[in-house]
């Protein structure tokens, strides 16, 4: 029993013979881990085709001129701007705006600080799809998120400011004999343009010119205040997703969550809905410039600039004044006279 103690104190000296000589030694620091390099900023075909429908649509439907002549440019004009599918063009809104944040170099910086190694990224990433709203916390989003608010606003106006045109040529045009000729094939007519807007449009735009064309927006307006719309900060945690190398075609269905608006999804779907029930009813061609104008052009520019969350243009509506009749005057009564 005496041997066995004495060879644990035997040991328990050694050991405190080696850490004393361990700290008589030269000094030793921690290895350091440096930062990974960040990756290459990525975004999946589908977010580039999407912001890609969605610029060319707004391009050229905020293109169409009231300068109308006959019956012939009305129909190639609501044919145009009826061939994109609602939804593609909701979510083309959030895949462009997160092609607007990129081009906010304060942001950039801010997510790639934020998260350093690979696995932080990650983490973060997952971070962003389980809650958008978490991008706000990183440094630069709200530069990022004023940029795409002003940036949708500026679409969905000038889209909006082209449909008042053209809405206002419904009335002017009906002093030329062509306007009030009734469209041929009017169920016809309606049948495409609901077959065009239930079909993805595919566009020709690639992410280079998409960043370019972003890069050279400079939209006018002072700070947009929070809170922000959900287009705006899912658009802005799509472009964070983006710079961490997590919004590539590898996560497309995770990125395609990210990017669902219900708010703005039911705007476009009420827009279409407007526009199919308009064309179902008109008959002359001045009817059809009006459902031009006010549902293809005018609505979506309303939802695209409610989208953004600056307020919506104010468009007065003509109600009549019902004035109460003049009353009628009780006919007189003549009174007999009485008898002497």
């Amino acid at each position: 029993m005496f041997r066995m103690i004495s060879n644990r104190s035997r040991l328990a000296a050694l050991a405190l013979a080696g850490l004393s000589l361990a700290a008589c030694g030269p000094e030793r620091t921690a290895p350091t881990i440096a930062p990974s390099k960040p990756p290459e900023i990525t975004l999946g075909a589908r977010i580039v085709d999407q912001a890609g429908a969605y610029r060319n649509f707004i391009d050229r439907a905020s293109s169409i001129s009231p300068a109308f002549v006959d019956g012939a440019m009305v129909a190639k004009s609501v044919e145009a701007g009826s061939a994109i599918e609602s939804g593609q063009i909701m979510q083309g809104l959030i895949s462009y705006g997160a092609i607007v944040a990129l081009e906010d170099p304060a942001f950039v910086a801010g997510v790639r600080a934020q998260a350093i190694g690979e696995v932080q990224r990650q983490q973060l990433a997952d971070s962003l799809a389980a809650n958008p709203y978490n991008v706000l916390a990183i440094s630069g989003s709200g530069s990022a998120a004023n940029r795409v608010a002003l940036v949708l606003a500026e679409d969905g106006q000038r889209l909006y400011d082209a449909g008042k045109a053209v809405k206002q040529a419904a009335y002017d045009v009906q002093r030329q004999a062509w306007s009030k000729a009734d469209v041929a094939n009017r169920t016809g007519r309606l049948a495409n343009a609901k077959s065009l807007s239930a079909v993805q449009f595919d566009s020709d735009l690639g992410e280079t010119d998409l960043r370019a064309h972003a890069a050279g927006r400079r939209p006018a307006g002072g700070p947009v205040s929070p809170p922000y719309t959900q287009t705006v900060v899912r658009s802005v945690a799509v472009a964070a997703m983006a710079v961490l190398g997590q919004a590539g075609t590898l996560r497309n269905e995770t990125v395609s969550a990210v990017m669902q608006d219900p708010n703005i999804g039911s705007c476009a779907r009420m827009t279409k809905l407007n526009l199919n029930q308009c064309l179902a009813v008109s008959k002359p061609h001045y009817e059809d410039i009006f459902c031009l104008g006010q549902h293809i052009m005018m609505d979506s520019g309303r939802c695209v600039i409610r989208a953004s969350g600056l307020p919506e243009p104010y468009e007065a509506r003509f109600v009549p004044t019902v004035r109460p009749p003049k009353p009628v005057p009780a006919p007189s009564r003549r009174v007999a006279p009485k008898k002497k």
